[in-house]
């Protein structure tokens, strides 16, 4: 992986609405987005590709194409309300966003972007939080933001309201499940207006209007822990929303923190099972600092797809070889790779047909199957 600095460009206004036109359109994650662009050189050319890819992934017929128009609709809305639609290499992106392989490829933001600039600590824990952990959640959010870090978190209630209101002086980052007009839960509307009013600011990958759904939560999630050095996990049951939070957190390669509860807590639950599987025990902010400081000044690094050109039509019995692997149960891709007996280059191909054709999906640490 190179070594670079990210946010130091801008994007032509042609090429920001031929990038939204891209990841708006039907099957085309950020994944897949990024893989487009490394291999077709830019937005507008992986769009003139779409239909035949998809069309070689099994298609009956390609998928909805986000139009110019719409695009630029979209971006016209985000403007009239003060959100900025950034590229992972602009500034304001959050640098350590921007070294995920699956970084949305463009995020809105709104607010003051030099807080997204700034080192990120995540605090995240139950909705139906308890006394105690609410104070506490203030607590370390407001010694870890004195420190010199910005808290972000979800703005959801209990554990995030809590590290979100005791961090406001020094601002603080709330990441959105759901578009920048659909605040959920409604009742924190007033907590995202202080929050912008006070130095801090918001992020959100979805579209303007977009309710968030179940399913958008955890996507949110793996904003939350990828913007930051490390992730607090303050209460939390054993099937809990902050469980994926920290889930994906160590598969990012962030740091994991976890508040100790009573064992007779379902609430303390998960926290004290994090403890268990290695996460660094917290009962103060200097455990905190003391772990994030040494992982501070390393380089960030953007991590690249493989360098094989994608711009090939696999050979019949290579397509039907792969597809003849994957099933519902997830496979490494170079688990799938070695069993194809086919080239890297040739598996990312299919792979990306059958996505574009809406019958794959991927999953976290590599692993894809059937949908």
């Amino acid at each position: 992986m190179d070594k670079r600095t990210p946010n130091t460009t801008r994007l032509t206004d042609a090429e920001r609405v031929d990038r939204l036109r891209l990841i708006r359109s039907d099957n085309v994650g950020p994944r897949t987005f990024r893989s487009l662009i490394h291999h077709f050189g830019s937005a507008r050319v992986a769009l003139q590709r779409l239909p035949d890819l998809a069309r070689r992934g099994g298609a009956d017929r390609p998928g909805r194409i986000c139009s110019e128009e719409d695009a630029r609709a979209e971006l016209a809305a985000s403007q009239r309300i003060g959100v900025h639609l950034l590229s992972p290499d602009e500034a304001g992106y959050p640098p350590r966003l921007a070294t995920l392989d699956d970084a949305p490829p463009l995020l809105g933001v709104r607010g003051a972007l030099d807080a997204l600039m700034r080192p990120m600590l995540a605090i995240v824990g139950s909705r139906n939080a308890s006394g105690a952990g609410l104070k506490f959640a203030g607590t370390l959010a407001r010694d870890l933001s004195d420190a010199g870090f910005v808290i972000v978190s979800g703005l959801a209630r209990g554990i995030d309201q809590a590290a979100h209101r005791a961090s406001l002086a020094n601002g603080t980052v709330a990441v959105l499940a759901g578009g920048h007009d659909r605040i959920y839960p409604p009742e924190h509307e007033d907590l995202l207006a202080q929050i912008l009013d006070t130095g801090g600011a918001a992020i959100s990958e979805m579209p303007l209007g977009h309710v968030p759904r179940a399913r958008d939560f955890p996507r949110r999630n793996r904003l939350i822990s990828g913007a930051a050095l490390g992730v607090v996990v303050v209460e939390a049951a054993l099937r809990s929303g902050s469980l994926i939070t920290a889930r994906i957190a160590a598969e990012q390669g962030r740091e994991v923190f976890a508040v100790p509860g009573s064992p007779l807590d379902p609430r303390a639950a998960g926290t004290n099972d994090l403890i268990k599987q290695g996460a660094t025990l917290t009962t103060e902010a200097s455990d905190v600092i003391s772990a994030i400081e040494p992982i501070m000044g390393r380089p960030l690094q953007l991590r690249e797809p493989g360098d094989e050109p994608i711009d090939v039509e696999p050979e019949a019995g290579d397509r039907a070889r792969i597809v003849g692997l994957l099933g519902p149960t997830p496979v490494l891709l170079d688990d799938l790779v070695r069993m194809a007996g086919a080239s890297p280059a040739v598996v990312r191909a299919v792979l990306l047909e059958l996505e574009l054709a809406g019958r794959l999906e991927r999953h976290g640490g590599g692993l894809v199957s059937m949908i």
